[in-house]
């Protein structure tokens, strides 16, 4: 077999194998790639009147939240600009799941909304995207190893794509909308697919990286040259009696908006346990998040806990800025608007591809049966009648 036939093989019975599941995985992506500002337009709840004067204090909105939902520990809260609510958020995992967030207005306190996560249309999306609604241990292996075997089908893709001849060189780069339905659909699927291959292998490796242990490392030893993946810091605070009255949650952000006045967002994460650290995160951009500060508190004397990875932007060397950049790259952010809008058509074009794969597949396999169905009803030849009759 040639080359092209045996990635012509691997390419058709992956797609076959695993085109339910790419097609849900794609299309739940595309959905998803306005999910802020969708959710912000039917969402009144999330946006606020924006006032001059200063925020609640972090400790009496993280007590208003907690009035809310008794018996459920606040994880974390979000600021998103003046004119957002702040939203305090309550998730575990055991011993039974839950995911709650309380909207409040960030300047008087007011309760706007209290809502299960889970019962949220995007978190319902996000859910088929990642998991594709199993059980999230099971779900999880089956979306990245779908998205490994794509991977090898959009190689084998731009494989099989590319001409065998400058003659059919200038026909592979558009499609024909005059012809016939099974030459549309094939040009559908393979000058689209073309195309969304070199904007969707991003969404693909970002994938991988989240997915695969060994991906992620791999990535951060060749950017680093040689050097091994180190874990997300996890400082401890010293467990010291308050002597100040201000909360310490209060002076920690206080502080951290003090140094970051315009920042786009804040999210400040609670501590888990008695000797956690409170992890404070400033977003300098609306729309992207590698570039963000992240700084620890100790949760006591409210005193910064420096640390030597995943802290400041400014710190951080190349492969660290990779890992951070891996969302934003995922779902095209990282160039701006445009970039969304290209990932949101390519997931779209990927979505399509199994549908016009399969039609390409069963249209060959009719056509092969017709074949055969002829073939058998020709007259036998004078050689073949000859042979016979000697047998």
């Amino acid at each position: 077999m040639s080359i092209k036939k045996i990635f012509g093989q691997v390419h058709l019975w992956l797609g076959l194998t695993s085109g339910l599941m790419l097609f849900i995985i794609a299309l739940t992506g595309a959905i998803y790639a306005f999910q802020p500002e969708l959710s912000k337009a039917t969402q009144p709840y999330l946006s606020v009147e924006a006032k001059d004067q200063p925020f609640l204090p972090v400790s009496q909105l993280k007590e208003i939240a907690a009035k809310q939902l008794a018996g459920k520990k606040p994880n974390r809260i979000i600021f998103k600009g003046r004119d957002g609510a702040a939203i305090v958020q309550f998730f575990a995992k055991k011993p039974k799941p839950y995911y709650f967030s309380v909207f409040l207005d960030p300047y008087t306190g007011e309760v706007m909304k209290v809502k299960d996560m889970n019962t949220d249309f995007f978190r319902f999306i996000l859910n088929g995207h990642m998991y594709l609604w199993l059980p999230q241990p099971v779900g999880h292996q089956v979306v990245i190893y779908s998205t490994l075997i794509f991977f090898v089908i959009l190689v084998s893709g731009i494989v099989l794509w590319w001409p065998r001849s400058k003659a059919r060189m200038k026909s592979s780069f558009k499609v024909k909308w005059n012809a016939s339905p099974k030459r549309l659909n094939y040009d559908l699927h393979n000058v689209f697919g073309f195309y969304a291959s070199w904007i969707i292998l991003f969404a693909v490796l970002t994938g991988l990286v989240w997915g695969f242990e060994w991906f992620a490392n791999t990535e951060y030893w060749v950017i680093s040259g040689g050097q091994k993946k180190q874990k997300i810091p996890q400082p401890l605070s010293a467990k010291v009696s308050a002597t100040e009255r201000t909360p310490a949650l209060d002076k920690i952000f206080n502080t951290v908006t003090a140094a970051y006045p315009k920042a786009a967002g804040y999210q400040l994460n609670f501590p888990a346990h008695d000797s956690a650290s409170v992890v404070v995160r400033a977003y300098p951009d609306e729309g992207t998040f590698y570039r963000m500060d992240n700084l620890y508190f100790d949760q006591y004397t409210a005193k910064e806990i420096p640390v030597k990875y995943y802290g400041k932007y400014a710190d951080a060397k190349a492969a660290e800025k990779a890992i951070r950049m891996n969302y934003d790259i995922h779902i095209g952010a990282i160039a701006g608007l445009p970039g969304r809008i290209l990932m949101f058509f390519a997931a779209l074009v990927v979505a399509s591809l199994p549908i016009t794969g399969f039609y390409i597949w069963w249209g060959k396999k009719k056509k092969a049966k017709k074949a055969v169905a002829k073939g058998s009803k020709r007259p036998a030849s004078a050689t073949t009648l000859e042979t016979l009759a000697v047998n």
